[in-house]
């Protein structure tokens, strides 16, 4: 026969007496548990997909198409440059993740391949990453040619970038639909996995996931302050908007024409100020945009 003393018996019904009451919640309804006193829990437990099902996608970064992309702006940014340093040339794909650009004069190579080179600085790595990742390579095939090449490691970080950016932006919008504890992880190097516990329509999650976000980029007005434009009247072709500093709303005048919208970045990357060391937020354009 097991004996137990006094104290373990107390502490027996003491551990029991603590289950029965974090438990209590799962027995209640919402109005019944709002009620509760604040010291006592509230919250009933979040039953997972296989108890009470729900939605549950698996994406997947379209690589090819990141990588036509990644291209078409190495061509436009090879356009600009040399646009700009007025030297004639000649564009041809190689493969899928080349440009060969021939020039017309052979004399301007150097010069050509000087102003080019900035477009292989390596850039931060992604999750999987360590360091810096150059994303284009730089060579010289044959007399008056170079050839910009998208590398497989900077292809592989981009991936890696998309699926980050990704996590994010999917997870602040799911979070709007209620209280249930979504899921929202990388799994594997270019896929995401999404499951939302009680959502029995993966249509809405989809609608929701894939809505378009609307970005533009405006010019801050000098006509007046944004204080003046507040106790007056903004003047024509401009309009208020507020940037949220913690819990201060600072005020700011733009024109309302935007100068360049959300087609027009092709990248943006987290960084930091080489003046004063704050973190910053990079943008990239493409040719129209810059």
């Amino acid at each position: 026969m097991l004996y137990f003393s006094r104290w373990q018996i107390v502490a027996i019904l003491a551990v029991v007496l603590a289950g029965l009451l974090y438990s209590a919640p799962n027995l209640l309804s919402q109005s019944q548990r709002d009620a509760l006193p604040d010291w006592g829990p509230k919250n009933a437990m979040t039953l997972g997909l296989d108890l009470q099902g729900g939605s549950h996608l698996l994406m997947k970064v379209d690589r090819e198409n990141l990588q036509a992309e990644k291209l078409n702006t190495l061509e436009d940014d090879i356009r600009r440059i040399l646009r700009e340093e007025k030297i004639g040339y000649r564009f041809s794909k190689s493969g899928d993740d080349g440009i060969n650009v021939t020039l017309r004069d052979a004399a301007d190579l150097a010069t050509a391949k000087s102003k080019l080179e900035p477009l292989t600085r390596p850039v931060a790595a992604g999750l999987f990453g360590q360091g810096n990742v150059s994303e284009v390579a730089i060579s010289e095939p044959s007399d008056g040619v170079l050839r910009l090449t998208l590398t497989p490691q900077g292809i592989d970080n981009a991936v890696s970038h998309a699926v980050t950016q990704s996590i994010e932006v999917i997870t602040k919008r799911i979070n709007g639909l209620g209280t249930s504890e979504p899921i929202v992880q990388r799994q594997g190097a270019d896929r995401v996995l999404v499951q939302y516990p009680g959502l029995q329509d993966p249509q809405k999650l989809k609608d929701i996931i894939g809505t378009v976000a609307k970005l533009t980029f405006h010019l801050v007005s000098s006509e007046m302050s944004a204080q003046d434009a507040i106790a007056g009247r903004p003047p024509a072709g401009t309009e208020i908007k507020y940037e949220i500093d913690g819990e201060r709303q600072v005020p700011y005048l733009i024109e309302s024409r935007a100068m360049v919208d959300g087609e027009n970045l092709t990248d943006a990357q987290p960084g930091f100020d080489q003046r004063t060391n704050e973190p910053i937020i990079t943008f990239r354009f493409d040719t129209k945009g810059a």
